[in-house]
């Protein structure tokens, strides 16, 4: 599938939830899910029996959209989890997690994925004091991710410094002064709040 470059709120009345593709403005009154919260096109707002492949294959689409990666990321994702020791979907969504434009994201740098994928790709984001800017890179238990020292002056990293640290899951820190962050803990399933139904992915992809 190509990279996506229409109106990220599409994709959120297509799935039929908030899947929050636009950082701040998903907690705004300019939301265009709350205006229009059926399915785009004519048909829309027709409701029709899901069929139990439809069903899968919208959690995929739903998930590959959260965390915005095309077919061919996605699927690799999930064969890497295949071949993991334990639950195949948990260990996919794990994997998903420890992505570093999600541990970005995560740590309040960015307040959506796609900008902190941006980031990364960018070049001002290092992993213990190394330039990364690959966005599918895994972070580990005890990496340090910092904002690059030569972009800390750029006005939007200046900002977030002024900015009060954000609510961010319990196995990252980030110090918003400091500009600094840490991977205390590799996420657990329970640690993930989005509502997926991993179940329904493996079970597509296992056909």
């Amino acid at each position: 599938m190509a990279k996506y470059t229409g109106p990220a709120c599409r994709l959120c009345r297509r799935e039929g939830e908030k899947l929050f593709l636009k950082g701040e403005r998903c907690n705004s009154d300019k939301c265009s899910f709350n205006k229009r919260p059926a399915p785009p096109g004519i048909h829309g707002a027709t409701k029709k029996k899901a069929s139990g492949y439809s069903v899968q294959l919208r959690e995929k689409q739903k998930t590959k959209r959260i965390y915005g990666l095309c077919e061919k990321q996605f699927r690799g994702c999930f064969e890497k989890a295949e071949n993991m020791r334990g639950i195949t979907g948990d260990n996919m969504l794990i994997l998903l997690e420890r992505r570093l434009d999600n541990v970005v994201f995560r740590m309040g740098i960015a307040t959506s994925r796609s900008q902190a994928r941006q980031l990364v790709s960018h070049a001002s984001i290092t992993v213990n004091g190394k330039t990364v800017n690959i966005p599918s890179y895994l972070v580990n238990k005890g990496d340090v991710i910092a904002v690059k020292e030569s972009k800390a002056d750029n006005a939007f990293f200046k900002a977030l410094k002024e900015a009060k640290n954000a609510l961010m899951p319990k196995w990252v820190e980030f110090d918003n002064a400091k500009l600094t962050g840490k991977v205390l803990e590799l996420p657990a399933r329970e640690d993930i709040t989005q509502e997926i139904e991993e179940h329904l992915i493996v079970e597509l992809y296992s056909k």
